[in-house]
């Protein structure tokens, strides 16, 4: 079959559109279904971040620094209004209001969420970065409590543990966004009603999460 030059262009632009539609709606639904802020991020390609500085520290991890939060609560028309101009931004979630985030190895992470869901107790959205990091949702509070909760279960030094809290200032690449150009960010565990509205405090999978960490370090 032949196509016209403008036949081709056509068919691209619809698929920008579509792609563009897709977006918007995956941030809508985090925006709306589970209460969450958003904000559009930088991308890479070979190492070179879309935010134009050439000495950028964290290539396609970061949120644009041009770019405004959109807000939870916003409906798919306002996300489309704000996101029309950052097409193809990476999608940001910010640590701290809605969630907390307990991140250990992809290996201890695995493990970890295994147990826990033999274990039976509740679990908020876990995602795995393409860099091999799990992100646990927990309560906001988690990172300024981290600490505090380890030594009381006998951890003093989350660093061995290869286990740290991200809180308030800190952002994470929300599924399925490409995170510094290595590929998408996956859900292990995807957002539901409760658990994203209502993720578990760290404390019920410290524990667990410290446990299995200690175990992956001697492991590997």
């Amino acid at each position: 079959m032949d196509f016209t030059i403008g036949g081709i262009r056509e068919i691209r632009s619809g698929t920008r559109r579509r792609g563009r539609l897709a977006d918007c709606t995956a941030v809508a639904e985090f925006t709306g279904l589970w209460g969450w802020d958003v904000v559009p991020g930088a991308r890479a390609a070979s190492g070179v971040c879309s935010c134009g500085h050439a000495d950028c520290t964290a290539p396609g991890a970061h949120p644009l620094a041009f770019a405004p939060r959109v807000p939870a609560g916003a409906t798919l028309d306002e996300v489309s209004k704000a996101w029309a101009g950052f097409p193809g931004a990476a999608v940001m979630l910010p640590v701290g209001r809605a969630f907390d985030v307990l991140e250990v190895s992809e290996a201890a992470g695995r493990r970890a969420l295994a147990r826990l869901e033999r274990m039976g107790l509740p679990l908020g959205p876990v995602a795995v970065t393409p860099d091999g990091r799990v992100h646990f949702l927990v309560a906001p509070g988690a990172a300024a409590g981290l600490p505090r909760l380890l030594y009381r279960m006998g951890w003093d030094d989350p660093a061995a543990l290869d286990l740290r809290a991200l809180g308030p200032g800190a952002y994470i690449t929300a599924p399925p966004s490409d995170r510094g150009g290595l590929g998408p960010v996956r859900w292990l565990r995807p957002p539901a009603p409760d658990s994203a509205t209502r993720p578990p405090a760290a404390r019920l999978l410290l524990g667990t999460l410290a446990y299995v960490a200690h175990r992956s370090r001697a492991w590997a």
